[in-house]
């Protein structure tokens, strides 16, 4: 244990930022006139006693000026929360190198790995102005996270280790102690991601729709006037951090929601609070709006191609590369950058083992089935007719460049052969045959497999269809039924979608210390096993406890990783948890690595030419901090 204390300080003074000399802030240009008026503190007032100095030359980066307007597209309304993505102001947040690091908290200490005490910044605001201090932690884990009415379910899962619920308390305004009997590996990572963990709440603001806090006349009123039933409606409303659609809602990003009412157009303005400057004293972030419009998913690229954005890789996909490059050669004011894309694949389909239909729930939970489903895809034809031959043929593993790469894993049962998927589906009895040669179900009827999709990405419908010719040789009708989203999505959850394609897990890159439990039934995300998620995410309240031996495995590894410290052990249980996925085909991966197109306006700086597109860990454009983007002679905005 003493070892353990040891090396876990010795990661954290390297992980944790050294503090820059602090230098003489600078008055924004945006803000001028509020402060001119006194209707805004000058700078030396909005920012924290202790802000996060950046030394943009040590990270090899040019220092920008402030100003000018950053536009870029959605194909959502909802999809306004990018900006918490992109912004990516976070307790701690994973830096360029994938290092935890220190960001909105000052530092951070770590005893045993189970007890973390969190320093805020003095004089951390939020972006109204209003302090920032250990009572918004207070609010949450006492109003909100313990509120049976706000969380019904109780307190995050997240929050539970080893059946005891995290101790959190809070000594002063400026420190927070959360801690566990037992290590908690994964609670850092939790509140780096690009969906995070909100440990806190804007009190001030939030309190006038909590019943504890406002009286009953007053909160009736506010709930006739939004039209809900019950103050728990109300104040879920209001209480979106990660949405970001509540532009009265307080927020420690980078920019704040400025737009008014619900558009196409939605605006973004610098957070007059930030808590970060460069070493030169200019607050951050250098851009002054952030434009998002949105738009169908169709027109994106076309878009982008005539120069209407200056940030762009949500909605293009490997084909755009092509028009993209056309339009930069034919004189387009942009570059379009290459990034390495992190996902474990591109194209990945999900067969659901949870599905409603008990015949086919039968069918699907036979590996057998699977594997025939993986033999029976041509990836080599596929890699060819979509990505010229650039992407990488196999299924669903660990990413090359990651140490957990194993070519077997990769090439199981993921080489094309239909006469071994063939052979599979005989042993399986399903012989017989329509008199087009589809099989038949065990109860005679034919076998059409239902690929679900979110009908966002063409690549993905024409892989598809060549599935559907390579399936067929082996008497499968595919039908494909493209989808909304959300609707998608709550299909796999309630077990009324037989299967599903979507990309492949978002970290295809993991390390020793990455936490495996996205290879283990833990979250309904993951379209194959949607109900045994939801009996974890719920403590077994909902959903179905995991009834298959290698599922039960796959959990058993999660925790046995969760409860050692020894970085071996750690590395032995993930080649484990890989290889029973290669195995089991629980995610029929398709290609993996093909480049993610990135559309950049010339005059924008300090984007990196090569870099990494990934979710989690980073946030898409987060990790690669959008607030240190800046435009050559930027058009100084004036505030509205």
């Amino acid at each position: 244990m003493f070892r353990f204390i040891c090396l876990f300080l010795i990661w954290l003074a390297l992980t944790l930022p050294a503090q820059a000399d602090m230098p003489e802030p600078q008055e924004s240009s945006f803000w001028q006139k509020e402060v001119g008026n006194g209707s805004l503190p000058p700078v030396q007032q909005r920012i924290p006693q202790e802000p996060l100095v950046i030394d943009l030359a040590a990270k090899g980066r040019t220092f920008g000026e402030q100003g000018g307007t950053l536009r870029t597209l959605v194909s959502r309304s909802k999809d306004v929360r990018q900006m918490v993505v992109y912004g990516y102001a976070r307790l701690v947040g994973y830096d360029q190198n994938y290092k935890l690091r220190a960001d909105i908290l000052r530092d951070i200490e770590v005893v045993e790995g189970r007890k973390f005490t969190l320093h805020l910044r003095k004089g951390h605001r939020w972006s109204d102005g209003h302090p920032f201090t250990s009572a918004d932690f207070e609010y949450y884990w006492k109003h909100v996270a313990q509120n049976t009415e706000l969380s019904p379910a109780g307190p995050p899962q997240h929050m539970i280790v080893d059946g005891v619920l995290a101790d959190v308390t809070f000594p002063d305004a400026h420190t927070v102690v959360v801690e566990w009997p037992t290590p908690n590996p994964q609670f850092l990572q939790l509140l780096a991601q690009a969906s995070p963990f909100f440990l806190y709440r804007p009190a001030h603001y939030l309190k006038q729709f909590h019943t504890d806090f406002t009286d009953a006349k007053t909160l009736k009123k506010a709930i006739k006037k939004a039209r809900v039933r019950a103050w728990a409606a109300l104040h879920n409303d209001r209480d979106n951090m990660y949405k970001f659609d509540n532009p009265d809602l307080p927020t420690l990003q980078p920019w704040m929601n400025a737009s008014g009412t619900k558009s196409s157009r939605n605006l973004f303005v610098r957070n007059p609070y930030y808590h970060r400057i460069d070493a030169k004293g200019v607050q951050l972030p250098y851009i002054d709006i952030v434009e998002m419009t949105i738009v169908g998913g169709g027109l994106i690229a076309a878009k982008a191609n005539a120069g209407e954005v200056d940030l762009q890789a949500r909605g293009l996909d490997f084909p755009d590369i092509s028009i993209l490059k056309k339009g930069e050669a034919d004189g387009g004011d942009y570059k379009t950058l290459l990034w390495a894309n992190g996902a474990a694949n591109q194209i990945a389909i999900y067969p659901n083992l949870n599905f409603a239909d008990p015949v086919w729930r039968e069918v699907i939970r036979d590996v057998r089935f699977r594997r025939a489903l993986s033999l029976g895809i041509d990836r080599r034809m596929i890699n060819r007719a979509l990505y010229f031959g650039l992407a990488k043929e196999g299924g669903m593993t660990a990413l090359a460049k990651s140490p957990f790469f194993d070519p077997a894993n990769l090439f199981s049962w993921s080489i094309y052969y239909p006469a071994k998927a063939n052979a599979l589906l005989n042993e399986m009895g399903l012989i017989e045959r329509t008199a087009d040669g589809i099989r038949k179900l065990h109860d005679g009827r034919p076998m059409e497999f239902v690929i679900e999709t979110a009908g966002e990405r063409q690549e993905v419908e024409n892989a598809l269809a060549i599935i559907t010719d390579t399936w067929r040789e082996i008497g499968i009708k595919l039908v494909m039924r493209p989808l909304d989203r959300d609707i998608l999505r709550n299909r796999v959850y309630s077990g009324l979608s037989m299967s599903a394609v979507w990309f492949g897990w978002d970290n295809g890159l993991p390390q020793a210390y990455t936490p495996p439990e996205y290879l283990a039934p833990t979250h309904q995300e993951f379209f194959a096993w949607p109900k045994w998620g939801q009996y974890y995410q719920t403590g077994g309240e909902v959903g179905e406890k995991p009834d298959m031996p290698e599922a039960q495995r796959l959990m058993q590894l999660s925790w046995d990783w969760d409860h050692t410290t020894d970085v071996e052990k750690r590395a032995e249980i993930w080649r484990e948890m890989l290889a029973i996925h290669a195995d089991q085909q629980y995610g029929i991966g398709i290609l993996a690595e093909a480049p993610q197109p990135v559309v950049v306006s010339k005059r924008l700086r300090n984007v990196p030419e090569v870099a990494k597109w990934a979710w989690d860990p980073g946030a898409h454009f987060g990790i690669h901090r959008v607030d240190e983007f800046y435009y050559d002679e930027p058009f100084q905005q004036l505030s509205q």
